[in-house]
C-alpha cells in the first residue's frame, strides 16, 4: 500500500489541464490507497520555469485573502467531485480504495485572525502548509533558487505563530515544505505535533532552496517527524536541472541520505505528482511498482519499505490527528 505527500490533482482538474500522473482508475493496479491532496491558489502571473541551471526566481506577489477563498472554495468542490474518499482518520487508509487528505498549500485563504479556521476543519482540512513560497499574512517562503541556502527572510507573523497553536488544538497537521528557514525553526519552537515536510529532500544532495539543511532534518527526526521525498527533478540533481531524463536512483539517493542521517521512520513519498516535472520513467502513480523495486535494488527491504510507502505516514497521523 502507497501513501503519497503530495499531488496537484485539484488544481490541474480545475484548470481543465490533461492529467500526467494521478490516473486515479490505475489506483488499483499500482497500489496507490492516497495521501495529501493540495489545495492550491495559484497566482495570477506564475514565475516562468528557469532558463538556466544557476537561477533565482523572483516570487509573484501576495494574493488577496477574500480572492485566495473564493478560488479555494472553488477547489474544494473539485476535491469532492473526485472518485476518492476523505481521510480524517489513519484508519481510512486501506487497500483497493484511494482516501484523500484535505491539504491547504499556503494560507492564504484563511482570515488573519483565523476566524474561518474551525469551518474548514469541520468541512475535512486535516493538513495546511503555511506558505506556497510566496508571503502571506503568516509567513514567508523561499524564493526558487539555485545553489542557495533556504535562511532567505523572516519567520512567522504573530498571526503564523496563533495559527500553529491552533492547529495543534485542532489536529491539523502543519506542512513545512515551502517555508523559509527561519520559518521552519518557529514552528519547531511553538509545535507539539511531530515536524512535516510532505514533498522536500535534502540540500545536501541538491542546494535548492526548496530542500532542508541537515539541522533541519535532525530536527524533523528529534521531533519524530517525517520527510516526503520530492520526485521533481530541479530537488533531486545535484545539477539543479529540471530534466525529466532523470533515472529514479535519484528519487532513491535522497532517500538513502535522509534515512542515513536521521533514520528510516522518518522517510516517506511525497512525490509532487500533477505539479512538477518527474522522471519520464516513472509515467505517474503507475510507476510507483517499478520506483519500490529501485529502492529494493538500492538496499532497501521489506520493513524498510513498508515505513517509506505507507507505515511512516500512518504513524505520524495517527500521532497528529485529533
Amino acid at each position: 500500500m502507497i501513501i503519497d505527500g503530495h499531488n496537484d490533482l485539484v488544481l490541474r482538474t480545475l484548470e481543465g489541464e490533461e492529467v500526467r500522473h494521478v490516473h486515479l482508475d490505475k489506483a488499483a493496479e499500482a497500489d496507490f490507497a492516497g495521501g495529501f491532496f493540495a489545495l492550491f491558489v495559484p497566482s495570477p502571473k506564475p514565475a516562468k520555469p528557469p532558463e538556466s541551471l544557476h537561477y533565482a526566481m523572483p516570487l509573484p506577489d501576495p494574493i488577496p485573502q477574500e480572492e485566495a477563498a473564493r478560488v479555494a472554495a472553488e477547489l474544494v468542490e473539485v476535491f469532492h467531485s473526485l472518485p476518492v474518499e476523505l481521510a480524517t482518520s489513519p484508519d481510512d487508509f486501506r487497500p483497493g480504495r484511494v482516501a484523500a487528505i484535505l491539504h491547504l498549500e499556503g494560507a492564504e485563504p484563511l482570515a488573519a485572525d483565523l476566524s474561518g479556521l474551525d469551518e474548514w476543519y469541520a468541512r475535512g482540512l486535516r493538513s495546511l502548509g503555511l506558505v506556497w513560497s510566496r508571503a502571506n499574512a503568516f509567513a514567508e517562503g523561499v524564493p526558487f533558487r539555485f545553489p542557495a541556502s533556504p535562511d532567505t527572510g523572516p519567520g512567522l507573523t504573530a498571526e503564523g505563530e496563533a495559527l500553529v497553536r491552533r492547529c495543534n488544538e485542532l489536529g491539523i497537521l502543519v506542512d513545512l515544505s515551502h517555508l523559509n528557514e527561519a520559518g521552519f525553526w518557529d514552528v519547531a519552537r511553538l509545535s507539539s505535533a511531530p515536524l512535516v515536510a510532505t514533498h522536500s529532500n535534502a540540500h545536501a544532495l541538491c542546494a535548492s532552496t526548496r530542500n532542508l539543511t541537515d539541522a533541519q532534518l535532525d530536527a524533523i527526526r528529534d521531533s519524530g517527524g517525517v520527510v516526503g521525498i520530492n520526485f521533481a527533478v530541479a530537488f533531486l540533481r545535484s545539477d539543479g536541472a529540471n530534466e525529466e531524463d532523470t533515472p529514479l536512483t535519484e528519487i532513491v539517493r535522497h532517500a538513502q541520505y535522509i534515512a542515513g542521517r536521521i533514520g528510516i521512520d522518518h522517510v516517506a513519498f511525497g512525490s509532487d505528482f500533477d505539479g512538477a516535472d518527474v522522471p519520464a520513467e516513472l509515467d505517474g502513480i503507475a510507476g510507483f511498482p517499478k520506483l519500490v523495486e529501485t529502492f529494493r535494488a538500492g538496499g532497501f527491504d521489506d520493513e524498510a519499505i513498508e515505513k517509506i510507502t505507507h507505515r511512516n505516514w500512518l504513524r505520524v497521523l495517527g500521532e497528529t490527528w485529533r
